[in-house]
């Protein structure tokens, strides 16, 4: 057993506690890992306001990580210790018919299939104080060691920054992927991009990788204007300074409604006024934000041919795609280091949040 920190949500609507927690040896099948950096993603915001469906209290959130093999179970051959490793909070188990259909990348593993708040065996690996900690998505990044199914783990080029590559967890690869793989950006078209946090930046560097020849990025806070265009974005437009709707200002810029449009904030308003802003022929609008909430749309929005979809982690089969994403960005194909705008110490964690919160 090994004992360590890691930052425990107790109950919905409290701020994360750093203490120190138990993490059980990897039973078979398992990799334990030392985590070495993480990102802070909204998802784990949603799991502290208790927004999130089917997470158990008290949990170990965190899903966007990077670390090191310490030590595996039997049984396990596709990583050793002393590896490079990103835990997947999307399975890729190789087994079940999704994971066998070239199109799709929902392992049934997945907490959309049954909850991931405890390892396969049904037991945690984690406790504190004498209680057992449930896991989140299996991955809990928010402790130093954590214990992952070998389907959850994708092994990395050993030259990979671990600080930087973390991202790669999640919100750099759905943002990139969600344009490359869900949308199929195709060369020379139009896409808006609503949100411009670590994921729309993400969907931006995908539209710009794709050959768009317009990407116009949406959000309230001008002060990520910069780094959008940064990134690739040809136009950014603030809601805030128009008296009419913004899919009426996007479907004036571009006479017909853009070819594609990504939703990357998770609101019913701008999912709805992301699929009406593009075309009404062809349009894709690809829902990248998690919605914690239901919506109810006019069904002309879609009676005359836009394609309104859904990605997960950007579409990659995640242990197979991870890694080629990391050899991409070590082969400097893209700069997903400009998404980085702050590195803290693990103890200050919930000041992460505090300038989540703040758009920073």
């Amino acid at each position: 057993v090994i004992r360590c920190r890691a930052a425990v949500a107790w109950a919905p609507g409290k701020p994360l506690s750093v203490e120190e927690v138990e993490v059980a040896p990897p039973k078979a099948g398992e990799v334990r890992i030392k985590i070495v950096a993480t990102g802070i993603c909204h998802t784990d915001d949603h799991i502290l306001k208790g927004s999130l469906p089917n997470v158990e209290f008290p949990v170990i959130p965190g899903h966007e990580g990077a670390g090191i093999v310490e030590s595996i179970g039997q049984g396990v051959t596709s990583v050793k210790p002393g590896d490079k490793v990103i835990p997947l909070c999307l399975p890729q188990c190789g087994e079940c018919s999704f994971c066998q259909n070239p199109e799709s990348n929902c392992c049934q593993k997945s907490h959309f299939s049954e909850p991931q708040n405890l390892l396969p065996d049904k037991t945690s690996r984690f406790s504190c104080k004498g209680k057992q900690i449930h896991h989140f998505l299996w991955v809990s990044t928010f402790a130093e060691y954590t214990v992952v199914p070998e389907y959850a783990v994708a092994k990395i080029d050993a030259a990979a920054p671990l600080d930087k590559v973390c991202l790669f967890g999640c919100g750099f690869s759905t943002g990139y992927g969600a344009a490359i793989n869900t949308a199929k950006v195709k060369p020379g078209s139009t896409c808006a991009v609503f949100g411009l946090g670590g994921v729309g930046l993400s969907v931006v560097m995908g539209c710009k990788a794709a050959g768009a020849s317009r990407i116009i990025a949406v959000d309230i806070n001008s002060d990520k204007f910069a780094k959008a265009k940064e990134l690739g974005a040809t136009d950014c437009v603030n809601p805030r300074d128009f008296k009419k709707p913004i899919q009426e200002v996007l479907t004036e810029m571009t006479r017909q409604g853009v070819d594609y449009s990504f939703e990357a904030i998770g609101h019913v308003d701008t999912m709805i006024a992301a699929l009406a802003s593009c075309n009404m022929n062809t349009g894709v609008c690809v829902m990248v934000g998690v919605l914690d909430s239901e919506i109810s749309i006019d069904p002309v929005l879609l009676l005359t041919g836009r394609t309104w979809k859904g990605t997960m982690l950007g579409g990659w089969k995640t242990r197979e795609c991870i890694p080629k994403l990391v050899s991409s960005y070590l082969e400097r194909k893209f700069n997903s280091d400009l998404l980085i705008t702050h590195t803290l110490p693990f103890a200050k964690v919930n000041e992460g949040f505090e300038l989540l919160h703040a758009g920073k």
